[in-house]
Formats: structure tokens, sequence, C-alpha cells
């Protein structure tokens, strides 16, 4: 994950992924078979890191407002560069080409949505919907970031979240 987010997915070779970690291209060929293969299991282990980070969060944010934008505004990448974070949009293409990767961000949109929701309201009828408009707008934050990068990503960010907060639930 760390060398596409540098180079984009398209770097993830055997050589350089064998480079990067220390064995040779024919183990790793052996181990995957084709770039396919191998590029599905590299964005499947970042889905198990993202589930586990979104359930972490989810234990323990605060169940208010400002706990669900903490909890989007922790999973934001630190210590990136400007470039390294706009590549996130290359990666996420990767997700949307393959059915097997589009079912993870399915189903991990529908956890966040519904751990996002009991924070920004208490009626039952309005959480899905609530959690799934705030995700919404922390994906297009970071898409405008990507365009502006005009300050930390998690400031920048996190202060558009805190205002839509304010503007649609009044707090």
């Amino acid at each position: 994950m760390n060398l596409m987010y540098r180079e984009g997915p398209d770097a993830l070779t055997f050589a350089a992924v064998g480079r990067a970690v220390g064995l040779s291209p024919a183990t790793l060929v052996q181990r995957y078979a084709t770039k396919e293969t191998f590029l599905r299991a590299a964005m499947l282990r970042g889905w198990d890191q993202l589930d586990d980070l979104t359930a972490e969060l989810d234990r323990t944010a605060a169940v208010n407002p400002d706990g669900a934008v903490d909890m989007l505004v922790a999973m934001i990448p630190e210590g990136m560069s400007d470039a390294e974070n706009a590549m996130g949009l290359a990666i996420l293409r990767e997700d949307m080409r393959d059915p097997v990767l589009r079912a993870r961000g399915s189903a991990w949109r529908k956890a966040l949505a519904a751990a996002l929701g009991r924070r920004l309201t208490g009626d039952s009828a309005k959480m899905e919907q609530l959690g799934l408009m705030l995700a919404s707008q922390w994906q297009g934050a970071q898409l405008w970031w990507g365009f502006e990068q005009d300050g930390p990503p998690g400031e920048v960010i996190g202060r558009e979240l805190r205002d839509w907060c304010v503007t649609v639930l009044g707090r």
C-alpha cells in the first residue's frame, strides 16, 4: 500500500514490492501468480486494516457529532505528502474496478454509516441516512481538498465536517 500511495497502483509490480520487502520477485509470483491477484491481495489487506480501524474508532469515539467527525478525521492517513494523499483517488479506482473490492467497499459503507449515524441522532429512522450523508460529505471534502491542498488535510476536512454538522444538525 505504501508503494501505491507513493507511486500509484501501476507501480505495484512483483519486482518493486520484492525490493521493498526483501523477497525475490519469483517468490511473490509463486504466491500470487498474477499481478491482478497480487493487487487484490494488497487491496484486501488495506480493507482489513480499514475495517479494524473503523471498529476501533466506533468503540472509542464519543457518541456525539464531534465524535463522528473525530472518527472520520482519524481515518485520514497521517504523515503522507500532499501527492500521496491525492494518490488515494487512483487507489480508489482499483477498488471500483474489481467486484470483490467493490463488495468490501459497500460493506464498509454500511458499517461506517451506522457508526456515524449513532453519533448524529437518536432517531433510529434517520441514523443510517444522516451517517451516510456525513460520510459522503467526508468523501467530497477529501476530493475537494485534493484540488486545493490548502492546509493539512485533517484540519481542512475536519473544519468542513464540523461546519456541516452545525448547518445540518444545528450543533
